[in-house]
């Protein structure tokens, strides 16, 4: 069995076996948040119910970075809306656009894709906003920063428990680095 573990601001950061999370409780540095409720862990003068989420006590420290090129990110940095129609969409509507099409010699990097609605990418094709006469309405260049708020939503894999729901929804596709 395994544990989710999340940050002081429960974004999650780890799965680890159920045993390294029990290790991390009785050091101090976690607080359980689910439990599994037909686990239950015995010693001889303990019994407590396996951790199903935990959560540090103490922010982590992340060292400075600049800005991960990820879907979330690009959809962060053209504030949720389609940058050919300015209309804004949900993260399940959101696709993300190369303006120079690959076919074309585009890249994937932060000055070449930006978000777009299904119907304004549809549309644009496997060509360039000039070629499907379609303006852009922000150039795309890498951000400095992101705003501070971060909005999380992960999608929930087949076999994962289920009281992990409310904490993931669709990590992978929405935080992984994209490759250029």
């Amino acid at each position: 069995m395994e544990t989710l573990v999340l940050s002081q601001s429960y974004e999650p950061v780890a799965r680890i076996p159920w045993q390294r999370a029990v290790m991390l409780l009785v050091q101090g540095k976690v607080e359980v948040v689910e439990e599994y409720e037909d686990r239950v862990i015995r010693s001889v003068t303990v019994e407590l119910r396996m951790p199903s989420v935990i959560r540090f006590v103490r922010a982590l420290w992340k060292g400075p970075r600049g800005v991960r090129f990820s879907r979330e990110n690009v959809y962060q940095r053209d504030q949720c809306r389609c940058q050919y129609c300015g209309r804004k969409v949900t993260r399940p509507e959101a696709t993300y656009d190369h303006v120079l099409p690959r076919a074309q010699g585009g890249r994937t990097s932060w000055d070449n894709i930006v978000i777009a609605c299904v119907p304004c990418n549809q549309k644009k094709g496997n060509r360039t906003p000039a070629q499907a006469r379609m303006t852009l309405r922000t150039v795309p260049a890498k951000p400095k920063r992101l705003p501070d708020a971060l909005v999380v939503s992960f999608l929930m894999e087949k076999g994962l428990p289920l009281s992990w729901r409310k904490f993931l929804r669709d990590v992978a596709y929405w935080h992984t680095e994209l490759e250029a």
